[in-house]
């Protein structure tokens, strides 16, 4: 192992900031991070373990809120820059999802276990008082929901809340 990412998991949904965890190793003891979606970025550098070969816990706080993105999907890597020739060497990519691009002071999520009658109109009706929103539902379940015509008994869906 060289890299690791704990926090976030593979399409959690997150807000601002945006909170990476996990167990590393680099050159010099200095790792990269990087967020974004193609259109912009926020990157930074961290401290990890106690120079090369060392493997180490991390946990780093990064504010993403200055950011443009145009997309409800973010990538969140963290790499080490490589004392050869600088370039990026054990990236390690996670792919999150990013509430403040769903929902307006997006704070969190209410999870939601699916039962028989439930429809994604009914499911934003009941949070959002408009059950033409249920696009923000389909938007933060990107594993669970393919067809937002098709919802199942026993899914658990997370309904992102704002101000």
């Amino acid at each position: 192992m060289t890299n690791r990412l704990d926090q976030p998991r593979s399409l959690d949904l997150v807000g601002d900031p945006i909170e990476i965890g996990g167990v590393g190793t680099a050159f010099e003891a200095t790792l990269q991070y990087r967020v974004g979606d193609g259109h912009d970025e926020v990157t930074g550098t961290f401290m990890v373990g106690g120079g090369t070969g060392e493997h180490a816990q991390f946990h780093v706080t990064v504010d993403v809120g200055g950011a443009a993105f145009a997309l409800d999907r973010l990538f969140v890597q963290v790499f080490e820059l490589s004392a050869k020739d600088g370039s990026e060497i054990n990236v390690v990519t996670v792919p999150v999802v990013y509430g403040p691009r769903i929902v307006p002071g997006y704070y969190g999520y209410r999870e939601h276990r699916v039962v028989k009658g439930d429809t994604l109109a009914s499911l934003a009706r009941m949070h959002y008082g408009d059950a033409g929103l249920y696009p923000r539902i389909v938007r933060a379940n990107p594993g669970e929901i393919t067809d937002p015509d098709k919802i199942f008994p026993g899914q658990l869906l997370r309904i992102p809340i704002g101000a």
